[in-house]
């Protein structure tokens, strides 16, 4: 297999089918390690965050396969600690950049550093979608439905597509949680196209990529995950 990118939390392979293998990591985005899903930068490591990061990818995977929304997901071998996928274009300047889908229920963290004028921490947001540039020198610029059209990245169809597309995400795994007495407060998806043009959830779904609450505390990455997966 071709090694063609080397993420924060993934190294990605070309297999000779042409389909993609992800290789998890145990790094996570942080700073001076301390965990922040909301980091362009990786802040430290965790033990076994890798394995537990592919089994909460395959699990939310099969479920949002089977409420029939398509997902780029094939398989996943916890033991090898890789998934494979279907290959995908992604929106933007391709593997790396591209976009991110930010679903919000409530304030906190990049929210209340840009909008903490008028917002306050914890304020319902009631699945608010924002959509930002992979761009870690401009710290994951947001953008709009309007600029995405006039710089060629997405047409409004697309837009509107991939917003309804993470509601139903973002809806289905936060009943997952609320059925373990956790709260989603917000979580990261990345969607691509594959080859016949459809728009589908791509990346992973884990601990590393979310913000949950339980008891009013916030839980940590491997904690989330022993919440679904335990």
């Amino acid at each position: 297999m071709k090694h063609i990118y080397e993420g924060k939390t993934k190294s990605v392979y070309e297999l000779p089918d042409g389909n993609i293998l992800l290789k998890f990591k145990d790094d996570a985005t942080g700073t001076d390690g301390v965990f922040d899903p909301g980091s362009n930068h990786v802040g430290l490591s965790i033990e076994g965050l890798g394995r537990n990061s592919l089994r909460m990818s395959e699990y939310f995977f099969g479920k949002i396969e089977a409420a029939g929304i398509h997902t780029h997901f094939i398989a996943a071998d916890v033991g090898r600690v890789t998934m494979t996928v279907k290959p995908v274009t992604h929106f933007g300047r391709g593997l790396g950049s591209g976009l991110e889908v930010v679903c919000r229920y409530r304030a906190t963290g990049s929210f209340m550093r840009r909008y903490g004028g008028y917002a306050v921490e914890g304020q319902e947001l009631g699945g608010l979608v924002e959509v930002t540039l992979k761009d870690n020198d401009r710290e994951d610029p947001p953008i709009t439905k309007d600029t995405l059209e006039v710089l060629g990245i997405m047409s409004p169809g697309e837009y509107e597509t991939l917003k309804a597309l993470a509601r139903r995400v973002c809806g289905l795994i936060k009943d997952e949680f609320a059925a373990r007495g956790a709260e989603l407060y917000d979580i990261k998806l990345e969607f691509g196209r594959l080859a016949d043009g459809e728009i589908v959830l791509i990346d992973e779904i884990s601990g590393g990529n979310m913000r949950v609450y339980r008891g009013g505390k916030i839980v940590g990455p491997m904690e989330i995950a022993g919440l679904v997966l335990d």
